[in-house]
């Protein structure tokens, strides 16, 4: 047990600090560290609770306005995807859940580090962001993961960096605490995980400050090269771990 409280605290401070300086990922930073030792169900309750603790401290201390044309359009989608994402991880299976997200690491990292490089996205409008939203929030249901979709639909829009900011800091927040609502309201939080809470909370906090107050002075491309380069790792490495378990059973 020791050893999970370890790296749940690990996982926690570097996944603070990626959010506070990206302003999205915490899920997808903390899952490469929790997943090795944590079972999924559990895992995506903590994913919940500190993506969203780190939206509230991004959402004081960055602030980037309200977009409300901008945002609308990602949070409905993202609303209707939630309870999509709820119904799914009960039966999640853990290995193919590595796998998965060990290749959505892998494929869209070096895509948002190249984006730049490719034109801007100008179809679809308000439904393509919706249809966005709507992938946001099923990943949002499923674990936490509200952000990587909707962000490099930004991306790929290119959107200004503070715009997109904007979109992304208030998207996860609204659909974070949405689904931590639907988590508690199905049961899935228990008083079991409180002292898992205790944990997070504080682990994260001074790091999350510390990535916010970073990305006000920070290159966007010294920033992207760090966070994707090191999202990209943790894909490749879930990958490797899964796929013998995987194998096996065929």
């Amino acid at each position: 047990m020791s050893e999970s409280i370890w790296i749940i605290a690990l996982g926690a401070v570097v996944a603070g600090f990626v959010q506070g300086l990206s302003g999205f990922a915490f899920g997808l930073v903390a899952m490469s560290f929790w997943v090795w030792t944590i079972e999924p169900q559990l895992a995506a309750v903590l994913v919940v609770f500190g993506a969203l603790t780190g939206q509230i401290i991004g959402t004081v201390s960055v602030r980037r306005g309200f977009a409300r044309p901008l945002l609308l359009p990602f949070l409905l989608g993202g609303i209707v995807g939630i309870p999509i994402g709820v119904a799914i991880l009960p039966s999640l299976d853990t290995h193919l859940f590595k796998a998965g997200l060990g290749a959505l690491l892998v494929f869209w990292c070096p895509i948002m580090l190249f984006s730049r490089l490719v034109p801007p996205i100008r179809f679809g409008g308000h439904v393509a962001d919706s249809a966005a939203g709507l992938i946001g929030g099923v990943m949002a249901g499923m674990g936490g993961f509200s952000g990587p979709v909707p962000t490099l639909w930004c991306t790929l829009r290119q959107m200004e960096k503070d715009a997109q900011r904007s979109v992304i800091q208030n998207f996860n927040l609204a659909t974070l605490a949405f689904t931590m609502a639907a988590y508690v309201a199905t049961g899935m939080v228990r008083a079991t995980m409180f002292p898992m809470f205790a944990i997070v909370a504080p682990a994260m906090l001074l790091p999350t400050l510390i990535g916010a107050r970073l990305y006000i002075g920070i290159s966007e491309t010294t920033f992207r090269r760090i966070v994707l380069g090191l999202l990209t790792f943790s894909g490749a490495t879930m990958i490797v771990s899964a796929i013998p378990h995987l194998v096996a059973r065929q």
